[in-house]
């Protein structure tokens, strides 16, 4: 089968990209940025498409002699949400019946009703398009996604390892039916080969357990070897004030987990399981919930998290690159430049370069990267809690903290983009370089486009701290590479 798939920088897209891969279908990708899937293991084996469904860019081409196609994209935390969703949908649903595409296969939420939030409504609505499409589609509608870096499953995790008493809203009574990202990505790929060719409709997936949230909250604990953990109810934290208390709490920024927790105050239960009929359950039965938060936890342990929901990116980011001519910003572009001698070899600087952010932290004043860290989560930003995926690798397009991984030079140049709450641009470049002499030297710059005059004011403001934040980051990096182990010849040519 030709598939093509929407959303393969997102959680799910990326984890089902390869799986499609391994069972011998053709893949294409569509991406607003193909610098972003360059990185990607199973880059060279498929086909990238560049497009945007919301602005109707690409689609037709994208969807050219394709057999299925996989829509994995939402504009959840984006302002107007709903109607971006709706418009995307659409757009794709006209270019896929006039390219005569056999399948559309949508992965969405619980089935909405009345009361439902307005990100499941978004997520029903959707479904409902595809199916009215002309083109025969298959909606799986799941609750909540148990899987390392899955929004719902850091939001689960933070909540339950960071607060031993809880103060909690009515709704972590309400009954939910997780399902582990395996047995999502099963039914994914299965749905390819497995329907009726005029197959049309929509099927609840689920997990073998019916638990509450504050169900979930115990048995994460209990499997994570935490002791047991208090809740206690209260009865006035809505779901706005719990969405502000997960934003500060978890590394899910307000945007993300307002529409999440307005999914969990009703309940999302399975009403059948009709897809057993055409993808049975394994011999050994659907993955319960135990076991998904165990499979996760040893992920995130061993360092092997394939993708996360941070790795998204956030919309309404920019992405334009990093501009060279001050021009482009309409006359001003601050900058902060940094250049220091380094006395190891450029492979032993790269290695500290590419392990920057997350547990490895920054190399200057944690406590200000700290506050700064808080300040935006306060404001509504991400924070410093996304972490990175990986504790020596980084490709472009993750997120590393409050950056985004704009440029990857292996070797000599990391450039960073900023996720945080900011009234302008701004990048940060690294680089291990070698001079005229010879000689290893570590380059670092800082880059800022203000927007309108509070940007100039953020500025000016920063500025006086930059000698101690970005100059004792110059130099400490230059020493952490003087002071690592050499690297052995076969490492260096390999």
């Amino acid at each position: 089968m030709r598939c093509l798939v929407t959303g393969a920088t997102g959680y799910v897209g990326g984890r089902l990209v390869p799986r499609l891969l391994a069972a011998g279908h053709e893949v294409r990708c569509l991406t607003r940025d193909p610098r972003r899937l360059r990185d990607v293991p199973w880059a060279d084996r498929v086909e990238i498409a560049t497009g945007d469904v919301a602005r109707d860019e690409g689609l037709a081409d994208a969807v050219r002699g394709v057999d299925v196609v996989y829509y994995l994209v939402h504009a959840l935390g984006q302002a107007s949400f709903e109607d971006v969703d709706r418009l995307s949908a659409l757009n794709l649903a006209v270019a896929a019946l006039d390219a005569g595409v056999g399948r559309i296969v949508y992965l969405g939420g619980p089935d909405p009703d009345e009361r439902a939030s307005a990100h499941l409504r978004s997520r029903g609505e959707v479904g409902d398009i595809f199916l009215r499409s002309g083109v025969p589609t298959v909606v799986l509608r799941a609750a909540v996604i148990i899987g390392s870096g899955s929004a719902s499953f850091e939001m689960l995790r933070y909540l339950t390892e960071r607060l031993p008493v809880m103060v909690t809203p009515r709704w972590v009574r309400n009954r939910l039916q997780p399902i582990a990202i395996r047995d999502v990505l099963r039914y994914l790929v299965a749905a390819a080969t497995v329907f009726p060719v005029q197959l049309n409709r929509a099927f609840d997936i689920g997990g073998p357990d019916v638990l509450t949230y504050a169900d979930m909250m115990h048995r994460y604990a209990r499997v994570a070897g935490l002791r047991r953990r208090i809740l206690l109810p209260v009865r006035p934290l809505t779901p706005w004030l719990s969405s502000h208390w997960v934003g500060l709490v978890t590394p899910v920024p307000n945007g993300i987990a307002r529409p999440l927790v307005g999914s969990l105050i009703h309940e999302a239960v399975c009403h059948e399981h009709d897809i057993a009929r055409y993808v049975p359950d394994p011999h050994d039965g659907l993955t319960g919930f135990d076991l998904a938060v165990r499979l996760a936890l040893r992920k995130i342990r061993d360092a092997d998290v394939e993708t996360r929901w941070a790795n998204a990116a956030l919309p309404g980011a920019p992405s334009d690159p990093l501009p060279t001519d001050p021009a482009w910003s309409g006359g001003s572009v601050y900058c902060d430049e940094r250049r220091r001698p380094v006395a190891a070899p450029p492979a032993q600087l790269w290695r500290v370069i590419e392990a920057i952010g997350g547990q490895n932290g920054w190399h200057s004043f944690p406590l200000a990267w700290s506050v700064r860290g808080w300040l935006d989560r306060l404001a509504g930003g991400v924070g410093l809690r996304r972490g990175r995926r990986d504790p020596q690798r980084l490709h472009v397009g993750e997120a590393l903290d409050f950056w985004r991984v704009e440029e990857i030079e292996p070797g000599s140049l990391l450039r960073l983009r900023a996720e945080m709450k900011l009234p302008g641009l701004a990048w940060l470049e690294m680089r291990a370089t070698v001079d005229a002499h010879g000689r290893t030297v570590y380059e670092q710059r800082a880059v800022f486009l203000p927007r309108g005059l509070a940007g100039h004011v953020y500025w000016l403001a920063v500025a006086p701290f930059h000698a101690f934040v970005f100059g004792g980051m110059a130099r400490n990096i230059a020493r952490s590479a003087e002071r690592m182990p050499a690297l052995s010849p076969e490492t260096v040519s390999g």
